[in-house]
């Protein structure tokens, strides 16, 4: 299997490498050292912060807020973003609380998706709890796009320089909020797609200018091209018919919203050049729905079909033949979205599970055999036990650990 996935990402690579270019023209910004842009936002909280009384963080919080600020946003101009902020009912240090960010799994592209709109999940709590405990502040930023209804902007999904700067713009923010309340010490956290999100920050982390301290990054998505051709190879094979759909779903889902994410910058880009008919009317769902909306009406579409065709999805109508092909499709795939293409000064600590049918052990495995990833600071932690949702459910004590070793309280 493991040489299966070898191949899948060598010749995805040289396919999607033809259409690539360093297409990174923004000139609104100060570049310098290492060529990332610094924050450099005139007004970076330009709204009074708000309670955010969807999660009862009484207990554990001094203040639960909702900000909105500036960030600067995929196409190089600045745009409004909205983060949750908790701090501890502890005094801080004299050096300030440090700064843990939680980077959010996927919810969808649309704008109703931020989880700043929702109370918070369970698990994702006790960890916050834990966290402030402890001393650290804890800022969860919803990601460019996702938040802000007057921003007529969808979320650009996975893609890796949007996702580092809605965290480090989202320090910034926090910071100049609290003041010297907050130190300048800063790390990462994040599971799945925030896995993803937390390995751009690492990446990304000079744009803050401040002083960051480590990555953790539970189920981290990437190599998405190989994901997905895989992913596809083994579900045709599959023989029971609900796992089947259950997959194909699956996979039509991220599609669908690597789509919408990527209509922000290539507004021609179409459903119907990534989906046959009528699927494509289904995917464009991913613009005003979340993803657990847009996975079941895809799922319901395919079982609608198969009753109807003796119980197969023979000639079922997907997606296009040669969608990866697409130039926006490829460029994304092989490079916009793909982590740790670069070594990174801070430790990285790795969680992953083996029965991992979302983001799958043998992907973070290719990830860490890249020569970047080998000159990095990585811990790697796999049990063959844990699925994507036990990856991280299981691992909160041991993250909240890493936290405190990576990250002291001064």
């Amino acid at each position: 299997m493991k040489k299966i996935w070898l191949s899948v990402a060598l010749a995805s690579s040289s396919l999607f490498l033809t259409a690539c270019n360093d297409d990174h023209d923004d000139t609104s910004v100060i570049v310098i050292d290492d060529g990332i842009p610094k924050y450099d936002i005139s007004q970076p909280l330009v709204v009074t912060p708000e309670n955010y009384t969807l999660s009862n963080m009484t207990a554990v919080a001094g203040q639960s807020v909702k900000m909105t600020y500036k960030m600067l946003g995929v196409n190089g101009s600045e745009v409004q973003a909205t983060s949750l902020l908790f701090t501890p009912k502890t005094a801080p240090p004299i050096t300030g609380w440090p700064i843990v960010v939680w980077a959010h799994g996927t919810t969808g592209v649309a704008d109703v998706c931020a989880p700043s709109k929702a109370p918070l999940n369970i698990y994702i709590k006790g960890m916050i709890d834990q966290l402030l405990a402890a001393g650290y502040v804890v800022v969860a930023p919803d990601y460019e796009g996702l938040g802000e209804p007057s921003e007529n902007e969808a979320h650009p999904f996975l893609n890796l320089q949007s996702a580092a700067f809605s965290i480090t713009d989202a320090v910034v923010a926090a910071r100049n909020y609290l003041g010297n309340q907050a130190a300048k010490q800063w790390m990462a956290v994040g599971h799945s797609q925030g896995g993803h999100a937390a390995l751009g920050a690492a990446q990304y982390a000079s744009r803050a200018q401040l002083d960051y301290k480590g990555t953790i990054a539970v189920a981290p998505a990437s190599n998405l091209a190989a994901i997905l051709i895989v992913g596809e190879e083994q579900a045709a094979q599959e023989t029971d018919l609900e796992s089947k759909i259950s997959t194909f779903a699956m996979l039509d889902t991220y599609t669908a919203l690597i789509t919408a994410g990527l209509r922000n910058k290539n507004p021609s880009l179409t459903y119907q050049q990534v989906f046959k008919s009528p699927t494509d009317e289904i995917a464009a769902l991913a613009d005003t729905e979340c993803s657990d909306v847009l996975s079941e009406s895809l799922v319901a579409a395919m079982g609608q079909y198969a009753a109807g065709n003796g119980w197969s999805l023979d000639a079922y109508p997907r997606t296009q033949s040669n969608f990866l092909s697409l130039p926006e499709v490829s460029q994304f795939l092989s490079k916009d979205s793909q982590p740790l293409q670069v070594k990174v000064n801070q430790p990285v600590i790795i969680y992953q599970g083996g029965a991992d049918a979302v983001v799958p052990k043998d992907a973070t495995d290719l990830l860490l055999s890249g020569v970047a990833a080998k000159q990095s600071s990585i811990q790697y932690h796999a049990d063959a036990t844990w699925d994507h949702g036990t990856a991280y459910v299981l691992n909160i004590p041991n993250i909240v650990k890493d936290v405190q070793s990576l990250m002291p309280i001064q």
